[in-house]
Order: C-alpha cells, then structure tokens, then sequence
C-alpha cells in the first residue's frame, strides 16, 4: 500500500511533527509512506517538497505572507488565528499522489490547499483521509473556537471579524469550503474525542465518517532517564522541584493560558506546604520578547528547541509538565512528557483527558481554575510515591500511542477506506 500525506511544513509546529511521526511509524509498519510538504524547512531528502529551487520556494514564501498579511487585515488583533484562502495549488496533477493508493492530508492552511483545491484532488480518484489537528476544515476560517457555536450552522456574524454580519468573510468562507466538500469524498481522522465530537457538532460535516485515531511518537526517543540524573546532565540542581512549561509567547497570549499560569504558580508560591527555595520553571519554545512575564518563581528561558533527543532530557529532568492551554486537540507536548516519565498539569479541556487521567499519572484541573492549577502542582510536588506516578505516565504511551499501535490502526483504517472505495467504484 502506497500513501502520501500532504501537510503545509515538514515538522514546523504541531501538526507538521504528528504528520512525520505518522509517516516513520507507517513506514516501520512496511507500508510506502511518504510525505510532500508545500515549503521545507529541513533537510531531509525522504520528504518532498512542491517547491525545489529558490524561485519557487521564494514564490511559495510571498503567498504564505501573503494569506497572513490578507488575514491579519480582516481580523481583530486578538490571539485567535483566523485564515483566509487567498492562495494556493492544484495538486491533481502531482506524480506523487497520481502513483498513490490513498491520500492522508493533514495541516493545509497557509496558501496550500484552499477549498477549490481540495475539490481538484477528487480528480485523482483516490480514497482520502484528513486529519484535523485543529478546527479550521470545519468553521468559517478560525483555528481555535472557545466558546463560539457559529460553527454549528453557517459561520457569519464572526466575532474574530472587524466586520462583521451573517453574511460576513466567514460565511463566505464556510460556503465556499461546502461547495468543495460536497464534491470530494474524505473520511475524517480526529486525533480526540473531542475534535471528533466538535466535527459532529458542525453543520459542515456533521454526517462525515469519522475515526478517532490519536497521534504518535518515537517512543524510543522520548523514553524516560532516572531524575536525579537527567537533571545533573541538564545543569539543574537533583535536589529541586523541576516544572516544564512549553511556548510561552507573551502573558497576553489566552490561546496558551499564560496568565493563569502565572495566577497559579503566585498561588504556589505562597503556600506554606511548598518549599519555594525548591521550586523552578523551566520554559522551551518561542516568546514575544516584548511581553515577557514576571513569574513568581525561579525561571530559565531555554528558547526553541528542534531536537527531540535534546528535549527529551529536559522532560526526563522535569517533575511535573505544566501546560495551561484553554483549548487543545491532541499536544504533542503532552504526549512527549508522559513518554519521558513525567506527569502532566492541565486543565480539563479539548483533547488532553485523552492522554491525562487525574491523579494517576497527572492531575486535571478545573477549566479556568488558577487555585485549582495550582492544587495540581502541588499534588505532584507533595506525592507519596513519585516513581510509580512517573512509570504510570510512561505506561500510558505505551499502551495507547507508542508507534506501532497507531501504525496499525490507521493501516486499518486505510484497508477498510480502500474496499469500500473499490466497492463503489465496483457497483
């Protein structure tokens, strides 16, 4: 069985990692898996690029820009990331996918795929899967939804808009993505059960086939190192309580919940059961340098990290993974704590009780709750048996998202999309 997966980046941001994980767990299964990103970022020669040459990856650079530059003008200049389709490309021509027996899609926002080409795909006569690793292939243009039901008729009245109404550039957007889906036949992937509840509860494809099917990880890469240890070759004292927290952009950022962090780790501060000379943050990814928080505690800026053997011993260093996200798919960063032996915090939302179970190998606070985030903290930090909490985290992974596991049930998935595709072609 030959399958390529089409994703916007090779490994730039969340889906772009799922994406190749997939792929190196799919090919470890003896499938033909292959991925063709829109523009490359690395080095590897395995993935393909629509773009070889520095013209052509000059051209498909102006279009990414140009789609942000277009959606930062109709939206407000609020955290919630909205895109509009302005650009993209007919890929039913592309040898790649021609000599395919199934197309996976994933993240095609950023002048990749608009509506119209994921109409032309159906061109190729080939079964298709998509992953949805956020909400935009089901609402009028935004990727994090919150509160918002729009979604659930036809997008309009935006509240991300400046301008808005019933008829307003999500709507239209929301038309036009019916307008292609109609005419293209896919079979939905939900990382969670809540992304798969959250398609459901869409008008735009609501009676979609749908298979919850979780993201993986190279296991053997994100494996747990006895703590005191990990944290000596990590240059941080064995004797201090470690938290971990991940892209921390800015204390204004909701997306990411910074500021309830913050409110929590105050609240940690100043209890009297925690020893605060003890206590230390850790933080990895990118940061708006001009909006840097103060935060309460002792705090190292590692700054981004693309090497996963490098932050795996960071997460294997940690006692506790912080993550405060308001809305949430299926974190990899979640799933890579869990791996390396480390329980999470989190708040109970999106996707992440499909990874967290409270208070076995990480502690699930209530939604919004500061005090309660940090009564997670503090669960972790006072725990009676440190290490069996932390096998239970590894023990998790292993059972429900090590690579061969996912391997096999998306092959199952592709076998069963590929009969009923002959079936009908049959009749």
């Amino acid at each position: 069985m030959k399958v390529a997966h089409l994703n916007a980046y090779d490994g730039n941001g969340g889906a772009g990692r799922a994406c190749l994980r997939l792929n190196d767990a799919l090919n470890a299964a003896g499938l033909q898996s292959e991925v063709l990103v829109n523009y490359k970022f690395g080095a590897d020669p395995s993935i393909k690029s629509l773009n070889a040459g520095l013209l052509p990856k000059g051209f498909t650079a102006f279009g990414i820009l140009l789609e942000r530059f277009v959606s930062s003008m109709y939206s407000k200049k609020v955290k919630i990331p909205f895109s509009v389709p302005v650009w993209g490309k007919d890929l039913s021509a592309e040898a790649l996918l021609k000599d395919a027996d199934l197309i996976h899609l994933h993240w095609v926002n950023h002048a990749f795929l608009r509506p119209r080409d994921l109409k032309a795909l159906q061109k190729l006569n080939k079964p298709i899967a998509w992953t949805f690793h956020d909400s935009n292939a089901f609402t009028g243009g935004c990727h994090v939804r919150y509160t918002c039901d729009h979604f659930e008729n036809e997008c309009g009245n935006c509240p991300v808009l400046k301008e808005r109404g019933p008829r307003d550039l999500s709507h239209r957007i929301w038309k036009a993505k019916r307008s292609a889906y109609q005419k293209l036949d896919f079979h939905v992937v939900a990382p969670s059960t809540w992304m798969a509840a959250s398609v459901k509860r869409s008008k735009l494809l609501r009676t979609a086939e749908i298979e919850v099917i979780p993201n993986t990880l190279d296991t053997e890469v994100f494996k747990p190192v006895e703590k005191s240890l990990a944290k000596q070759q990590a240059g941080l004292n064995p004797d201090s309580f470690i938290m971990l927290s991940g892209f921390m952009p800015s204390k204004k950022d909701l997306h990411k919940g910074t500021p309830f962090l913050l409110e929590a780790l105050e609240i940690l501060a100043g209890s009297t059961d925690v020893d605060r000379s003890r206590i230390e943050l850790i933080v990895f990814g990118n940061r708006d340098e001009k909006n840097v928080p103060d935060f309460p505690v002792k705090t190292t800026f590692l700054g981004t990290i693309s090497d996963d053997r490098k932050l795996a011993a960071y997460y294997s260093a940690a006692d506790a993974f912080l993550t405060p996200s308001l809305e949430d798919n299926l974190p990899n960063t979640v799933m890579e704590s869990l791996a390396c032996g480390t329980p999470v915090v989190a708040f109970t939302t999106g996707g992440i009780p499909d990874m967290v179970q409270h208070k076995e190998n990480g502690y699930l606070a209530q939604y919004r709750s500061s005090q309660d985030f940090a009564a997670g903290i503090e669960w972790v930090y006072a725990h009676s048996a440190p290490m069996a909490l932390n096998a239970e985290a590894r023990r998790t992974v292993e059972d429900k998202f090590s690579g061969p596991i996912i391997a096999h049930r998306h092959i199952e998935l592709y076998q069963q999309m590929l009969e009923n595709y002959r079936s009908k072609r049959a009749r």
